[in-house]
């Protein structure tokens, strides 16, 4: 018995060492996946903070403004002959240019209350015209209101067009580059939300 009991102590030592050795390993990559969960989220919502604060200075801006402040975002970016129409019956074309790499850039701003939406109207008039009158490569609705109706954002993936609510705006005026934008389309995670008919 004695001889026995020799050989099983190392083996059970080793199974209970193993398992303290798991079980604080285990609980250690529980409280690392918290730690790392919660940082998350307050960088989330720290950039969302700083955003709001970027916007503030665009929300105080006249429609007019705007529409040159977009320029500038696109020229920063590395956009070349950009243009401001800056007047009515421009066929929603307010601001045009060229992607570094040549692909013709038409931008619809729409300065709106951050409560509102845009419609599917204003965004049928912009499909209407961004290719067929001014021969678009890259149609680019952006806007300083929190959403599209489902409707506009439905025709606005069928049809191509980037949409850029006020968060994906805020992320373009506090150093996201135009290119990375493009992708999120509407959304505001980077994956493409296609919203039922």
């Amino acid at each position: 018995m004695a001889g026995h009991w020799s050989v099983v102590w190392p083996v059970l030592v080793a199974v209970v060492a193993a398992a303290v050795v798991g079980g604080g390993g285990w609980a250690l990559l529980r409280a690392h996946r918290h730690a790392a969960g919660q940082d998350r989220a307050w960088r989330a919502q720290e950039e969302a903070r700083a955003r709001e604060l970027s916007m503030t200075e665009v929300d105080v801006l006249s429609w007019q403004e705007f529409e040159k402040y977009i320029a500038h975002l696109c020229r920063r970016d590395g956009c070349t002959k950009v243009v401001v129409s800056g007047k009515s019956g421009d066929l929603g074309a307010d601001v045009v240019g060229y992607l570094a790499d040549g692909r013709k850039l038409v931008v619809q701003c729409k300065k709106y209350a951050p409560h509102r939406s845009v419609s599917s109207q204003d965004m049928q008039k912009f499909v209407g015209t961004a290719r067929l009158e001014h021969g678009a490569d890259v149609a680019l609705f952006v806007t300083t209101c929190r959403s599209f109706t489902r409707d506009a954002l439905g025709l606005a993936l069928r049809q191509d067009i980037v949409a850029l609510h006020r968060d994906l705006l805020g992320s373009w005026v506090r150093g996201a580059h135009l290119e990375t934008l493009i992708p999120l389309n509407g959304s505001g995670g980077g994956t493409r939300r296609r919203p039922s008919a």
